[in-house]
């Protein structure tokens, strides 16, 4: 009788990696994430579709002291200690003029570009790709075995203004990243059913 696990190319070792095992991470040990690391880690998600190919996401990392301190005003209390305290934080934004690109990154349809006219509409775009984008990243980081801890807890505007401010970037998400620390773990939140989700027309 065939299972679940018969049923996917990856084993389960690669499964609990990616999704089951893994965990939202808010400590970090002190090993550094390394420029190699980052560069694998993007190597490996740049292939995740978007629309058009447009691929807006745009990513700062705050490595330095000086960087960090300049990002922690802007967080909510209950991020600001562990993210000062994290190996590295992304911040992640969508690159809004990304349709600039999209001749060289569309090349059987360089006017795709010309569709994107719209500022209003092009905003729109930038944004659910680049959402899209950080999704795959996510995955990423676990893929290279690290934890990423995900923050949404900050003024977006306040850190668009201090690292961004040519206005051609919407932030979006923090991002912190290392080797998970050790913490109390409380049960896994529940998820929704198959049957809760999924319906068949």
């Amino acid at each position: 009788m065939s299972t679940a696990l018969d049923l996917f190319a990856l084993d389960r070792a690669g499964q609990d990696l990616l999704f089951r095992a893994a965990r939202t991470a808010n400590t970090f040990t002190d090993e550094p994430v390394t420029d190699a690391q980052v560069a694998a880690i993007h190597e490996l998600v740049r292939y995740g579709p978007t629309a058009f190919n447009g691929q807006p996401l745009r990513m700062l990392l705050l490595r330095s002291a000086s960087a960090r301190a300049r990002l922690l005003p802007y967080l909510s209390s209950g991020n600001r200690g562990k993210t000062a305290a994290a190996p590295l934080t992304a911040v992640l934004t969508a690159d809004l003029d990304f349709h600039h690109r999209l001749p060289e990154l569309f090349p059987h349809r360089p006017q795709a570009g010309e569709w994107l006219g719209d500022p209003v509409a092009r905003a729109a775009q930038a944004r659910f790709n680049a959402t899209l984008q950080i999704g795959y990243l996510l995955v990423g980081v676990r893929a290279a075995g690290l934890a990423a801890g995900p923050m949404a807890g900050f003024d977006t505007e306040g850190v668009r203004r201090e690292f961004f401010p040519d206005g051609r970037h919407e932030v979006l998400l923090l991002l912190n990243i290392g080797r998970p620390g050790r913490e109390v773990r409380p049960e896994r939140l529940p998820r929704l059913s198959t049957e809760e989700v999924i319906r068949v027309a």
